[in-house]
C-alpha cells in the first residue's frame, strides 16, 4: 500500500503546528561548516588545499531536531547535556535567541560540548572531526533529564528521543521516559544510533534507517519479501507499535501494529539529492510534531516524507520551514 496525504488534511495539521508542543531528549550538539574552494593540491602531501570562503555554526544533533520543530512553527522544549566551554554557551545562546527553554540543557564539567566540523568544498565534504565525549552522563544527569521531562507533562503531546551514541540516551533514561509519556498518553519517538534495538524496546515509533534496520534485524534486504520480514521481525521482537525504516531514494516503510502488522509505502520525494545530512532529524522532528498535532502515523509519516525530500535538496544541516512544506503540498 502506497502512503499519501489529502491537501486539505495536511494543512489542517500543519495549522495545529502552533499549539502543539514536542520534548526533544538526546545527544546536542554543534554542527560547524567551513566553506571553500579547492584548486591545488598540497606540495606536503597528496591533499588538497581549501581555500576558505566562509564558515557558518549550527545547532546540530538532537539539536538540529529542536530545530526542525521550531521551523515548523511548533512549540519545542530540548534536554541534554554540555560542556563548560565556549562552543556549549554558544548553543546557549542559539536556544534563547529562539527563545527556546533551556532549563533541560545540563552542564558537566569536564565534559566537552559536541562539535562536528565538516569541511565543504564546491558543495562535496572534504573532511570531517569531531570533539566529544562518548562516556555515559552521570546518574544525577540523567535524574534530573527525567525530572524536567515530568514538569512538562501537561504541555507536549509527543517526545522525541534523538540517540546519537554520545552518552546521553540509556535503557534507565528510556524506562523513565516511557513511564511518563504511558501516564500522559504521550508518543514516543526513537530515532536510534545502537544496533541493540532492545535499549529502546516497547517505545511507540522508532525511525532507523535501511542500514541501521538491517544490522538490528540481522538480516539483508534484497527486495519487497525481505523489508516486509526484517519489519514484521523487529515490531515483534522489541514491542515497537511502529516501526519506520527511512530507506534513501526508495523512499520510506511505515509497519504499524494494527490488527497483525500493516505496511504501507512511502516513495521519495526528492527531486535532487545534495546532502543527506540532518534528513533523519527533519523525519522524526515533522513526524513527532505532527502526531502531537493529532496526526495519525500515516498522515505524520506523509509530511515527514515531503519535508525529507526538501532537505536533502540542501547542502549543509538545514531546516525545513513551514511556508516550505506548505509549498510542496
Amino acid at each position: 500500500m502506497s502512503g499519501r496525504i489529502a491537501k486539505k488534511k495536511a494543512l489542517e495539521i500543519i495549522k495545529n503546528y502552533p499549539r502543539s508542543g514536542v520534548l526533544v531528549v538526546g545527544d546536542v550538539m554543534v554542527d560547524h561548516f567551513i566553506w571553500g574552494r579547492v584548486s591545488r593540491i598540497s606540495p606536503e602531501a597528496p591533499v588538497p588545499v581549501v581555500d576558505v570562503q566562509k564558515d557558518s555554526v549550527m545547532l546540530g544533533g538532537s539539536a538540529n531536531v529542536l530545530n526542525t520543530i521550531y521551523a515548523m512553527g511548533g512549540r519545542v522544549f530540548v534536554a541534554g547535556v554540555i560542556g563548560s566551554d565556549d562552543i556549549g554557551r554558544g548553543l546557549i545562546r542559539q536556544l534563547e535567541e529562539r527563545r527556546i527553554d533551556t532549563n533541560g540543557i545540563l552542564l558537566e564539567k569536564g565534559r566537552p560540548t559536541t562539535l562536528k566540523t565538516r569541511i565543504v568544498a564546491h558543495g562535496q565534504q572534504v573532511v570531517r572531526f569531531d570533539h566529544e565525549s562518548r562516556m555515559p552522563i552521570t546518574r544525577a544527569s540523567a535524574a534530573r533529564i527525567l525530572d524536567y521531562v515530568r514538569s512538562l507533562r501537561g504541555q507536549i503531546g509527543a517526545i522525541v528521543i534523538s540517540d546519537y551514541s554520545k552518552g546521553v540516551v540509556s535503557r534507565e533514561l528510556v524506562e523513565g521516559i516511557q513511564a511518563v509519556a504511558a501516564e500522559s498518553k504521550i508518543f514516543l519517538c526513537v530515532d536510534p544510533k545502537s544496533s541493540d534495538f532492545g535499549l529502546y524496546s516497547g517505545v511507540h515509533v522508532i525511525t532507523p534507517n535501511h542500514h541501521e534496520a538491517q544490522r538490528a534485524a540481522g538480516m539483508e534486504i534484497v527486495n519487497g519479501d525481505d523489508l516486509l520480514k526484517l519489519g514484521e521481525a523487529l515490531l515483534a521482537k522489541f514491542d515497537f507499535q511502529a516501526l519506520l525504516v527511512t530507506r534513501g531514494e526508495e523512499g520510506m516503510s511505515l509497519f504499524e501494529r494494527r490488527r497483525g502488522i500493516r505496511h504501507t509505502h512511502f516513495p521519495a520525494q526528492a527531486k535532487e539529492v545534495y546532502d543527506v545530512t540532518g534528513a533523519g532529524d527533519t523525519v522524526i522532528g515533522v513526524l513527532a510534531l505532527s502526531l502531537a498535532a493529532c496526526a495519525n502515523l500515516k498522515e505524520a509519516t506523509a509530511l515527514a516524507n515531503h519535508a525529507a525530500g526538501i532537505v536533502v535538496g540542501k547542502v549543509g544541516t538545514s531546516t525545513v520551514s513551514r511556508e516550505e512544506l506548505i509549498g510542496v503540498l
